[in-house]
């Protein structure tokens, strides 16, 4: 049965996408111009080899994205979805002593779904868990502002996060929520092992059902002019710090 496509846009986005061997592409609309930019800039690869390519103005461009308000930058491209492995598959199959996992429980919004799936790929983090009827897997506002990130991280889409957290657990890994409850600085925590990164939504958190699951409940430490940072912030922040230490160790 032939997958069902949808358009990613975004100079970024679509070159990663050009350059996923695993990405299944149908079509290229772009203009002229951008296309000599890319060929400039990218001598070594032959872009556009087996893919139908259309050229299409401005204008033309702009009404494929529809109203979503989504930039070009002169570059479309209708995709498929790339081939998932589900979570308990990659945890039975990945054999690495240190482990970082990202859940997000209630973040809907695809500017920040995509910021974070890119500040994790910058950051070596091994995979993003979400909640299948909450992720917009098919916004060109999650792939712009991932800028080409999706391409290189695992998105494992579960029914249940509870009921994948538990199973996490079972598997030797700590649950560390990231929550304005928190008490304990996570810069003061060893982020060796194998982890689970738990962050819930901009006006919510993390609903205390799910904070039951949690080992250590952390919070970030700012100065007193602000009270918190942006979710996408947030799993920057933390993200870098973590990656830092696994280097140093």
């Amino acid at each position: 049965m032939k997958k069902t496509t949808f358009l990613i846009a975004g100079k970024h986005a679509v070159l990663e996408a050009l350059k996923n061997p695993k990405r299944k592409i149908e079509r290229i609309f772009l203009t002229e111009d951008a296309q000599k930019k890319l060929n400039r800039e990218n001598q070594s690869l032959n872009l556009f080899k087996k893919i139908n390519v259309f050229y299409k103005s401005k204008k033309e461009l702009d009404n494929l994205c529809g109203r979503d308000d989504t930039s070009h930058q002169g570059l479309l491209a209708e995709v498929e979805q790339l081939e998932e492995i589900t979570l308990k598959e990659f945890v039975i199959e990945n054999k690495k002593n240190n482990l970082n996992l990202i859940a997000l429980e209630e973040v809907t919004d695809p500017r920040n779904i995509g910021s974070i799936i890119r500040s994790t790929v910058a950051f070596n983090i091994d995979g993003i868990i979400v909640k299948e009827r909450s992720f917009p897997s098919k916004s060109r506002l999650l792939y712009k502002s991932a800028s080409g990130g999706i391409e290189h991280m695992k998105i494992f889409k579960v029914s249940n996060l509870n009921t994948a957290l538990t199973y996490l657990k079972t598997k030797d890994f700590w649950i560390s929520a990231f929550d304005a409850k928190g008490n304990k600085d996570f810069t003061n925590h060893k982020w060796n092992g194998k982890n689970v990164l738990l962050f819930g939504s901009e006006g919510f958190g993390i609903k205390n059902q799910t904070l039951k699951k949690s080992d250590f409940i952390f919070k970030i430490n700012t100065n007193k002019n602000i009270e918190s940072l942006n979710i996408s912030n947030s799993v920057a922040v933390v993200c870098h710090y973590i990656n830092k230490i696994l280097k140093w160790e």
